[in-house]
């Protein structure tokens, strides 16, 4: 797992760099949640990610297509997405801010998509313009984007869900994931076939197939 940077002043650096619960009643939201799917799912799938984490891109380009296709388009999975800041972390939260600028979970998703896609291209002062190009795509001005970096607000949301992950849900990397509830354990990036296992051990702990 990528080892969780702790945040420095977000909007300085954002703008600078750029246990078990056994049942899905018992799986609450936390604040700021983004997710997809039908929120009456029987089984609720929480990823912890961080847009500078590889295992994450790695993950979402090569095993979420079909886990999306498998189980959220098919309404057995409601999927939510909670973040972490990795190394560097002022990119992951300039990153964070700009998917989150417009509020909307479609723009959210897509943005993190892209952010992914694109750290193959990363390279020392080439991160910036890449973003902006990002922004762009998903109808945002530049002023727009660069008032996106340097939202007190939008920066004390994102501390507060960073509080959360590491108080509440006590995750200390990324990715990380849990299935209704219960962690799956320590892997770099989970298979198709692991979510698969994880997915049919929650739907026979609810009663459902």
């Amino acid at each position: 797992m990528a080892a969780l940077t702790r945040r420095a002043a977000l909007v300085t650096a954002a703008a600078a760099g750029l246990a078990a619960a056994p049942a899905w009643s018992a799986v609450k939201a936390a604040p700021g949640d983004m997710s997809l799917g039908d929120p009456k799912a029987p089984v609720h799938v929480v990823e912890y990610l961080s847009l500078t984490c590889p295992h994450c891109a790695h993950f979402h380009a090569d095993v979420f297509p079909a886990f999306k296709a498998r189980y959220i388009d098919t309404g057995r999975v409601y999927f939510t997405v909670r973040e972490l800041l990795t190394a560097p972390a002022n990119v992951a939260a300039a990153g964070v801010l700009m998917a989150r600028c417009k509020g909307d979970a479609a723009t959210y998703f897509r943005i993190v998509d892209q952010v992914f896609r694109s750290q193959a291209r990363w390279q020392q002062g080439s991160i910036k313009p890449l973003f902006l190009e990002i922004a762009r795509q998903n109808g945002l001005t530049e002023a727009q984007f660069e008032a996106c970096l340097v939202d007190e607000k939008a920066s004390e949301a994102l501390q507060a869900r960073l509080e959360y992950a590491t108080g509440t849900d006590k995750v200390t990397g990324t990715p990380t994931f849990f299935v209704n509830g219960v962690l799956l354990p320590n892997q770099t990036v989970p298979t198709l076939a692991e979510l698969d296992a994880a997915i049919a051990r929650a739907l026979k702990l609810a009663g459902r197939r």
